[in-house]
Formats: C-alpha cells, structure tokens, sequence
C-alpha cells in the first residue's frame, strides 16, 4: 500500500470520528499523522519491515498511531475505521465534499432523515426538509443546491500532482519490463491540466506489448477495462483513476505524442490545417493525400512531434499551450513567447513555519530552498485573523522579523521576512501599518467571508491592493479545485487596480488551489500585471510543487520577464520596496 492511500484512509477516518462528536484531539492526532506519512520520503510499509527502524521516530506518529499503521499494513483497515463504517455508511464521507455542511451537520442530517449520499441530500433539499434542522435556512439550502450541481461537474476528476504520482509510479513499474525504452505521459497531464479526468500512457520499444500484460497485472489495478493488442486500460488505485496504456510503433511515437496530448480543440485546427496543406493527420503519423483526396500510405513525418509541426509550416508548440487559443497563429508567425521554465525561479515567497501552521521550521524551509538551488525565499505565516493556524499577532510579527534578520545570511540563502496578512471584509489589513513596515514582503489574502457580493468583493479586494505595503495578491479567487469555486468579484477591475499600484498577481503553486489559472493570467498580463509563483509550502516537500505553477504560468502564456521571483535577489530587492 502506497502511502497516500495509507494517509487517506487516517484522514477519512479522521472525518469520520468528527462526524461522530469525538474527542477533537484525538481527531487533530489522526490529522497530523495522515499529513506526516503523506510527505513522508519512504515508504511506511518498508520503515515497518525493517527491524533497524521504528515508525515511531516519524514527527506525529505515537505508539497508538504505530499500531494503527501496522494493522493497516497487515490487512488493509483497521478497527477503529470498522467500527466508524459501522455506524456510518461510506457514502457520509462524500457529503463532506459538499460546501456548506460540516461534520456536526452531516451528523445531524444521518441522525434525523437517515440521509448518506448526495443524491438522499439533494432530495432533502429539494422538499426544503433541510431547513426544518436547528441553524439550517432556506440559504443553506440553496447553497448545498449549488455545492452539488459543482461537486457533480467535477466528479471523477483528480489534481495533476496525484495524475502525476501515478504516471511516475507506474512508468517506474514498466520501466523494468525488457525491451521498454520509453514511457511517455500524454493528455491532461502533459499539458498541465489543473485536473485530470484520466491517464494517457505511450509505451515504445520492442517490449511495448510485454508492458501491457505487465500492466494489467500491476499490483494497484483494481479493475481491468480492456486488453487489447495496442491498448490496455485500468482503473488504478483506491481512488480508480483510469489509466489507458498504448504500445506504440518507433515510427509514429512522435503522432501519437501529439494525438494524445490534445487538446481537442487544437487537434481538429492541426487537422484542418494538414488537409489545407495536402496531408492526413492522425495518430499514426502525417501522410500525403492522394490527387483522390484520400490519404495514402506516404507517411511524411512522425516519429517526432517537431516534424510534424515543421511540415505543417509551424513552430514546435509546447503542449501547455495547445487549446486552440491563438498557439496556432503564432507559431505560423514564429511568435510563440519564450515560456518561463522552472529552472529560471530563483526563489520561493509564499510559505508557512512552525511559528503558525508549518511542519517545519524557518532553518529547515530555508535550507530545502537552498538545495533547489534558490538565491532567496520569504517567509510568510499568517496573520492573527486565522487563529486556528495560530497567526501573528504584531507583537509576534515584529519579534519574527526580527529573528529573520539575524538569520538572514547565516543560512547561505537570503530570507525575507514576510507574513500573509488576512484581508478583513471590509479590505483593511489584519495588521497595524507599523507592523507591515517592518516586512520585506507582504501578501495579502482572502480566508473569510467568501460569500460576498460581488461588488463588496471587489471594492475589498480594491482596498487591499491599495495598501502600501502590500506587494502581492495571494491565490486572487480563492478557489480550492474539486471543493470550491473561486468568489466572485470583478477580476478585470481588481488587475488594473494591481498592476497601477505594482501589486504582483501570485500564481499559487499548491496542486489544491494552481490559483491564478490560465484564462485569468493571459487576461492580466494584457492589463499589465507582473506575478509572483510560489508553493504556498507548509512542509519542506510542498516547496517541490513549484513546477506544478509553473505549468500554470506557461498555460498563461508567461515567459521570466512577468514574473517577479525570476529576479536576481539585487533586484528583487528593488521591486519589492514600498511603493
């Protein structure tokens, strides 16, 4: 068992006991555990196996959870979980995805209407039965409505960075079969998707078939959909991701890359485009038409992608921006922009420490980003309004800086003291004027009250913008993917506002939130908007999700000149003074 999976199963069962009203320490102690073994770099069920190790020396991980663990190992749940599904059917987890409801009320709704599921709730709401409970209105009703009609759009989607976990575990897993010489994701994935709907695997080399057969009998299959002589697909681990693994021929690797990676739109413009030109694009390659007009067996380019697109009279498009939004054009033109990539950031400006709701301390952050090769990185906790990630006050603010200071230089990287400052409803800051001032970066950010209308929103965010010290808008709608929509407010008023006061647009890296995303980004940058990449880390390991932003800006159309932590730190420096 992988360990994402082992800390799911803590984490749901971890929901399943708020749910139950129980003891909140022991609920925040399957919490921590579940975070500890996600991140952890090896794997649970080997540390168990090996007498020379003790899972206990894992930070979160007691001798209750120790135990947990190994019966998890041994036969795949544990009691405590049983007991839980017991009494509360599995489907009661789903509802906790609905926006809206909480534990106690998904309690309340099982404990009165013998509700579990998200259709039993819709129904509830429908007959307006929900607003009958303590503390439950005609609103909520309407908000749960909405919650569904989204958690149903986004169901059987899931975040690129688990897409990609898979792909890599998988490709490792094939990798061993003789004869694979390449295992290739396509797809979503390869184009940077927020989400992934499902996994697109190219297999090349003489061993190619001998991987499909090692495929459906790979260890986390849970269902084989089909087998055939090319293709093979599979739904892969508890979650059921499905993986569709192609063998393909040296020769048309390069078409199929392409095919495969989409998007949809851009395939039937690349197509037509062929066919202007006397070609039959497909999977298999680029073929000249025949005087009949039908595609012959003369197969012009295709074992690689960039073939194919000179044929066609375009530059190489990189896969993030295919989507049929102007790529095609430009390429002609050869005006595509020099993407940002993730080797020119030089430094990370969005991440939390042990000082509020890290895992890990200032030294420990700082010396991760020294060994990705940074030049700088800001520490940012959050402000006093987040009292439940134990925020700032500006006595604390003013000692932490402080404390930065001395360490700055002593780390071999240089630190910016910083915080995440909460942006109250009605736009002022959380923080005293003369507690910012003693920031080198602040960002400012929305965790409350999201329910605003949009023009309160937009005049909040107006004011937030308009604060001297601040230096950048942290993930600017909110959104949380698969769980939230982004609040509403007028994104275009709220760009011009940033770029006219040089507040950079922060691209949030984190896989839960890729919070600014591309149709947003291009928009800005037309307005004149810089941005700020960073991983929103709360573990050393978050702060390797900074590719997963970059994606985000390369689908935006950004090269290094937009964004601000492309910067040397002299002048970084300069950006970042007060306006």
């Amino acid at each position: 068992m992988e360990n994402r999976e082992i800390a799911q199963m803590l984490a749901e069962t971890a929901d399943l006991m708020e749910i139950a009203g129980e003891d909140p320490f022991r609920i925040r102690s399957y919490r921590n555990g579940a975070a500890a073994i996600e991140a952890y770099p090896e794997r649970i069920e080997e540390v168990l196996r090996n007498p020379n190790k003790k899972v206990t020396d894992i930070p979160g991980i007691g001798k209750g959870l120790a135990a947990v663990l190994e019966e998890i190992v041994r036969r795949g749940s544990f009691e405590r979980r049983d007991e839980l599904l017991a009494r509360y059917p599995p489907t009661a987890l789903e509802l906790l995805k609905i926006q809206g409801l909480g534990p106690k009320s998904i309690a309340m709704i099982w404990e009165h209407f013998r509700v579990s599921t998200v259709d039993g709730l819709e129904r509830l709401c429908r007959e307006h039965k929900l607003q009958t409970l303590p503390r439950m209105g005609a609103k909520l009703e309407e908000k749960v409505l909405r919650s569904i009609a989204q958690y149903r759009q986004s169901a059987g989607r899931f975040l690129l960075h688990f897409a990609e976990q898979t792909a890599q575990d998988l490709s490792a897993y094939l990798g061993q079969v003789a004869g694979v010489e390449r295992i290739t994701p396509a797809g979503s994935l390869r184009r940077g998707k927020e989400t992934v709907g499902d996994l697109d695997l190219l297999v090349t080399g003489p061993g190619a078939a001998a991987a499909l057969e090692a495929f459906v009998h790979y260890p986390r299959v849970q269902q084989v959909l089909s087998r055939g002589e090319n293709k093979a697909s599979a739904k892969v681990g508890l979650e059921g991701l499905q993986v569709d693994l192609r063998a393909l021929p040296r020769e048309s690797f390069g078409a199929a890359l392409q095919y495969f990676s989409g998007s949809k739109e851009h395939n039937i413009a690349l197509r037509n485009r062929a066919l202007r030109l006397g070609y039959s694009l497909n999977e298999y390659g680029l073929f000249r038409l025949g005087a009949d007009g039908k595609a012959t067996h003369e197969r012009v380019a295709g074992e690689t992608e960039e073939e194919i697109y000179e044929r066609l009279g375009l530059d190489w498009i990189p896969p993030e921006l295919r989507e049929n939004q102007g790529e095609i054009e430009a390429a002609e033109r050869h005006a595509l922009p020099k993407l940002v990539t993730l080797a020119d950031i030089r430094g990370d400006l969005h991440m939390h420490t042990t000082e509020t709701d890290g895992r890990a301390t200032l030294e420990e952050m700082a010396k991760q980003c020294r060994e990705l090769g940074y030049q700088y990185l800001a520490i940012t906790d959050h402000s006093k309004a987040l009292a439940m990630a134990n925020g700032l006050d500006e006595k604390r603010v003013t000692e932490f800086a402080a404390r930065v200071r001395r360490l700055d230089g002593e780390l071999g990287i240089r630190v910016f003291s910083g915080i995440e400052c909460d942006i109250r409803r009605d736009g002022s800051m959380d923080l005293a004027d003369d507690a910012l001032a003693e920031l080198d970066f602040v960002i400012a950010s929305v965790h409350s009250h999201m329910n605003l209308e949009v023009s309160e929103m937009t005049d909040r965010l107006l004011r937030a913008v308009e604060c001297r010290y601040v230096r950048a808008l942290g993930h600017p709608t909110g959104r949380v993917l698969l769980h939230r929509d982004g609040y509403p407010f007028d994104f275009e008023q709220v760009a011009r506002a940033a770029a006219r006061h040089k507040v950079a647009l922060e691209i949030n890296a984190s896989p839960e939130r890729l919070d600014l995303h591309a149709p947003l980004i291009r928009l800005a940058r037309s307005l004149g908007c810089k941005f700020v990449i960073s991983t929103d880390a709360h573990h050393p390991k978050h702060l390797l999700h900074m590719r997963f932003g970059v994606s985000m800006a390369r689908r935006g159309w950004l090269t290094a000149a937009d964004v601000w932590n492309t910067l040397p730190v002299e002048e970084f420096e300069k950006v970042i003074r007060w306006r």
